[in-house]
Order: structure tokens, then C-alpha cells, then sequence
């Protein structure tokens, strides 16, 4: 099945951190108890799936091993059987499990760069797979990011990917492509990304965008040193991103960001049901 029929847009992906350090909500939902009603709770309120995590990839992060992983995706994972699940992860031991337990998707901010096997699992899985932008890695991605042309270059990566996943046996029908708002870029590079985000539609693959609550959004609000951004920021880039070709959302505040992209899509279609 294709990407878009699976996941229809405008879809919401429910994000789910089971780690101590993620730069929002670390430390929230290190219990499996509260993490699976997280899970649960994403579910009620529209996600399509609940995106788990067992590594934080805020900037300045440092990694963890395929067993911590794993050790604190497993229980989560196992407890929302039988529910839309993802795993956000760029290791390929933890991919394979979580695919195991029922994970759908794998959501990679290296794009399967940061582990040779990663590919292989995915396709050997059959499973979908968002191939994510980020210029260097967690630890350094925000010391001075560079580009030509931040859109032309992440537009160019991403098309080498994506070809890269096919030539491993990745069904293009199952890819999705994230430009990595907040991974590597600075807060005007972002916005340039949002702005001309449908120049990444020429990739002929379904965009997700994640900027909720990205610092980017504190510091348009006027704080220099914000590190998250608000809700209702977030809600309303949510909307800016669905309106310039997004077809998934991944966020935090999932009733409020499902709900605002009702809206814009009943607005879109010019009626309140298709």
C-alpha cells in the first residue's frame, strides 16, 4: 500500500519520547505505564500513529546504545500492540524490533545513513520508512550550519536518498521524505524551508514536517534563547506547512494540531466533507 493511502493528508503523527533528555517533554514518559496511556491518549485524539523514541536527537545530544534503546522502546511498543505505531530510531537492531512488535514505519533523522544494515531491515520488513535532512549529527548539527541554498540542498539530499532506499529494495511507494526543520539549520533556514517547502513535492514523495514546539518558533516570538516553542505556535506552523504540500505532521499537541487541520482542509476542499 502507498504511502498516502496508508496515512491519508493531512495525517498527524502523535510523537512519543521515552527518553530522559528530549528537549520538550524528556523525563515525561520514561515509565512504560505513562508512556503507553500517552500513547493511547495520541490515538483518541486523531494521531494516525504514535511515533516512539528511545534516543533524544535534540541538539547536543549524546547517543545511546542498540540495547538502552531498545530496553526502553520495547515495553512501550508492547503495550500499544494492535495500535498505529512508528519507531523513531537510526539503529537497525532497534528497527528490527520494533518492527517485530508492530511497528509500521521507520522514522530516520539520518535517512539510513547512520546504520548500513538500516535499509536492508526496511525492506526486508516491508515496512514504510521517512528518510530525514540533518546536516552532521545531534551532538553538532547546530555549530554554524552552512548552505548554498538551504532548500535546493536539502531537496538534493533527500533525492539521493531516496534513490539510495530504492536501490536497497525500498519500495518508493513507501517513502516519505522530512526536511529536518531544527537538524542542522538556523532558525531562518527553517523558515525558509517552510516557506518554499513545496519545491519538495518536484520528489514526487509525501513531505512530513515536525516543528513542534522547535525553538525556532520561541525565538520568533521574540526570545533569543528560547529552546521550545509554544502550542499555539506550533499549531500554526502545523497549518503553514499542510497549506505549502505537507501530507503528515508530527506533533506533540496532538487534539489542537488534528483539530487546526480539519479546518484548513475543510477550507482547502471549499466544504465540510469530501
Amino acid at each position: 500500500m502507498p504511502f498516502e493511502e496508508r496515512w491519508p493528508r493531512p495525517s498527524v503523527m502523535g510523537v512519543l519520547n521515552v527518553t530522559p533528555d528530549s528537549f520538550s517533554d524528556g523525563g515525561l514518559f520514561v515509565d512504560p505505564t505513562q508512556a503507553i496511556a500517552h500513547g493511547k491518549r495520541a490515538i483518541d485524539e486523531g494521531a494516525v500513529l504514535v511515533d516512539v523514541g528511545g534516543e533524544s536527537t535534540r541538539p547536543g545530544a549524546e547517543p545511546v546504545s542498540s540495547e538502552d534503546e531498545i530496553a526502553r522502546v520495547e515495553p512501550v511498543l508492547e503495550g500499544l500492540r494492535g495500535l498505529a505505531t512508528s519507531i523513531d530510531t537510526s539503529k537497525a537492531a532497534v528497527a528490527r524490533r520494533a518492527l517485530d512488535l508492530g511497528a509500521e514505519l521507520v522514522n530516520d533523522v539520518t535517512a539510513l545513513r547512520g546504520d548500513p544494515e538500516m535499509a536492508g531491515i526496511v525492506a526486508d520488513g516491508d515496512a514504510f520508512v521517512c528518510l530525514m535532512h540533518m546536516q552532521g549529527e545531534p551532538r553538532t548539527m547546530q555549530v554554524a550550519p552552512r548552505y548554498d541554498d538551504v532548500v535546493s540542498d536539502v531537496l538534493a539530499f533527500l533525492e539521493e536518498r531516496v534513490a539510495f532506499a530504492v536501490e536497497n529494495g525500498i519500495a518508493e511507494e513507501r517513502i516519505a521524505v522530512d526536511p529536518g526543520i531544527g537538524f542542522g539549520k538556523t532558525p531562518d533556514q527553517n523558515l525558509e524551508l517552510l516557506r518554499r517547502l513545496e519545491e519538495l513535492s518536484t520528489l514526487g514523495r509525501p513531505v512530513l514536517v515536525g516543528v513542534s514546539r522547535k525553538s525556532t518558533l520561541g525565538k520568533i516570538l521574540g526570545d533569543p534563547r528560547a529552546t521550545t516553542g509554544t502550542v499555539a505556535a506550533s499549531v500554526g506552523a502545523a497549518v503553514v506547512a499542510f497549506e505549502r504540500g505537507a501530507s503528515m505532521i508530527r506533533a506533540h499537541d496532538v487534539r489542537e494540531t488534528v483539530e487546526a487541520l480539519q479546518i484548513a482542509l475543510a477550507v482547502e476542499r471549499g466544504r465540510i466533507k469530501a
